[in-house]
């Protein structure tokens, strides 16, 4: 199944240009094209979207402040004219940044770094995880979790008693656990609800540990404690 992909772009050729990248690709489809953030904000309201290649400098808001507003954003590849805004995008977990004109081998070095989820088996009903640690498939039993929090290229799985540090993306591990018992509630933070012992407007607490809850994850909180009343 080929990946979604959605374009960002005010400008008419840089539009085509990336269409036609996209086009030109195995495995990517071009879903939509959008002229501003705002049209771009009711599509992925509806739709679920893979891949979202977004420009920086558009109307209204720019591609980062609208990035910034998403709750819950696609595997985001930033397209841009403007190299100074690289280390911003990089801290919103952006897969990577196209500093235009970019060639169609640059190109494809960033989809490549697109983990696909249409080839990770999201784990709705197993109870556990295998994870490589250690040159070794580790068994994690998704009771044991209490909190995972994200680090760089790398996360800790933090269990009952000890940690475990796997590299995996943040992201991917959001991916992956059953959402009927995980839930990310900011850019580091994704924790198990089983595991919440109090709960504040930007805080939760998780044994002896307290977690911020980032502005953008607050909503995404809120419904995954109402799902549990």
């Amino acid at each position: 199944m080929n990946l979604k992909c959605l374009i960002v772009d005010d400008e008419p050729i840089a539009q085509n240009i990336v269409k036609g990248f996209v086009t030109d690709t195995p495995n990517l489809e071009v879903f939509a094209i959008c002229d501003n953030a705002m049209e771009a904000l009711k599509i992925l309201q509806e739709h679920e979207i893979d891949i979202l290649f977004l420009d920086i400098e558009m109307p209204k808001i720019t591609g980062l402040s609208f990035l910034k507003t998403l709750p819950n954003p696609p595997q985001t590849i930033v397209t841009t004219a403007y190299r100074e805004f690289a280390l911003e995008g990089f801290e919103l977990d952006v897969v990577d940044y196209l500093l235009k004109p970019f060639s169609f081998e640059r190109f494809l070095k960033a989809v490549n770094k697109v983990n696909n989820p249409k080839r990770i088996e999201k784990i709705e009903t197993n109870t556990y995880a295998y994870f490589k640690i250690d040159r070794k498939n580790v068994r994690v039993d998704f009771d044991d979790i209490t909190y995972i929090e994200g680090l760089s290229n790398y996360v800790k799985i933090h269990l009952k008693d000890k940690h475990l540090v796997v590299y995996h993306k943040l992201m991917d591990l959001e991916q992956l656990l059953p959402g009927n018992l995980f839930v990310r509630i900011h850019k580091s933070f994704i924790i198990a609800l089983e595991k919440i012992k109090a709960y504040g407007n930007d805080y939760v607490e998780i044994n002896d540990t307290q977690l911020s809850i980032g502005n953008t994850y607050k909503d995404q909180f809120q419904r995954a404690i109402k799902k549990m009343e």
